[in-house]
């Protein structure tokens, strides 16, 4: 069904500014004065990016819909947003080996007939594992086209059943201060929550992903189970989702409660919404130079622009 007029964030799910701006301060002091060595995480440069698993032959998808040059693999590893292994892009290639994904299990739960746990080892095994090339932008100003490996969000609703009152989806990531030292700080009000209207989510640009560039999901880019939406920024995508949950009113979300003037529910890529602090109308690719412009929807508007047909994208950013 699709849902065109969206209901409000509750006043109540959503952080005071001058709460986030003092957030804020303290975790930079905390950092400038060492605080990552009382959280027992090492300093210096990240590793080397290694290679996971080989996940075999793969499915061709008619999806990728892009002929860009893949972004190095070294490039997307040792570059990204992980808070829960530091706020800073190097932080998830240096901390992120902590984490361990055997055994890990997912429960879905909520608006569904009958709740679920799934072992991520049954999860590999519900359909033929595609690859899909899709262009990816985050609301920073850099870009990377990455080869994902994994399948469309539609495989889960095959095995659930969301009840009539399912109208959003909540992805749930892990939040375990002893594998992720950062999530004893209030970077962000934890575990990190994101969520999508249930039309976006079966949306068949929507996957899980396992792994990129045909091999298993590096840790520090979100092992072993992601939520992969390309026409949105690239925070809207869940990282080591260990809970799926159907809800019936919006969600306040990880970064909606974080900064609600910066940070929307929707987060569609577009150019001609600045971000409070820096424009979007342009990107710079990760190991490019210069930039590039940013295109609607991140250049899949004619696949998704119907999900917001009658909707003012400025207001619902």
């Amino acid at each position: 069904m699709l849902i065109r007029h969206p209901l409000d964030i509750p006043p109540s799910e959503i952080t005071d500014p001058a709460r986030y701006a003092a957030r804020r301060k303290f975790i930079q002091t905390l950092l400038l004065a060492g605080g990552a060595g009382a959280l027992g995480v090492a300093r210096g440069n990240p590793p080397a990016a290694t290679p996971g698993a080989s996940l075999g032959k793969l499915q061709s998808s008619p999806f990728s819909l892009t002929d860009d040059k893949a972004t190095p693999f070294k490039s997307v590893t040792s570059y990204g947003n992980f808070y829960e292994f530091g706020p800073d892009k190097e932080s998830p290639a240096r901390h992120a080996h902590r984490l361990r994904t055997r055994p890990w299990s997912i429960t879905v739960d909520g608006e569904v007939k009958t709740a679920k746990t799934f072992a991520i080892e049954d999860i590999l095994n519900w359909a033929p594992l595609e690859e899909r090339i899709y262009r990816m932008r985050c609301v920073e100003g850099w870009s990377a086209v990455i080869p994902w490996v994994g399948f469309p969000f539609s495989e889960l609703l095959k095995r659930v059943e969301p009840t009539g009152n399912a109208r959003f989806v909540e992805f749930w990531s892990l939040a375990d201060p002893e594998q992720m030292p950062f999530v004893r700080l209030p970077l962000l009000d934890w575990p990190y929550v994101e969520a999508l209207r249930l039309d976006e989510a079966r949306h068949p640009l929507t996957i899980l992903a396992v792994g990129m560039y045909g091999e298993t999901m590096p840790k520090q880019n979100g092992a072993p189970l992601r939520l992969v939406i390309p026409w949105k920024y690239g925070f809207k995508g869940a990282k080591s989702i260990v809970r799926i949950r159907f809800v019936e009113k919006q969600p306040a979300t990880a970064w909606t409660k974080a900064g609600p003037d910066e940070y929307g529910f929707y987060s569609n890529v577009n150019p001609d919404v600045p971000h409070k602090r820096w424009s979007q109308s342009h990107e710079r690719r990760l190991g490019e130079f210069f930039k590039r412009k940013t295109l609607p929807f991140n250049g899949y508007a004619e696949q998704v622009a119907g999900l917001y047909a009658g909707m003012d994208l400025r207001k619902y950013f």
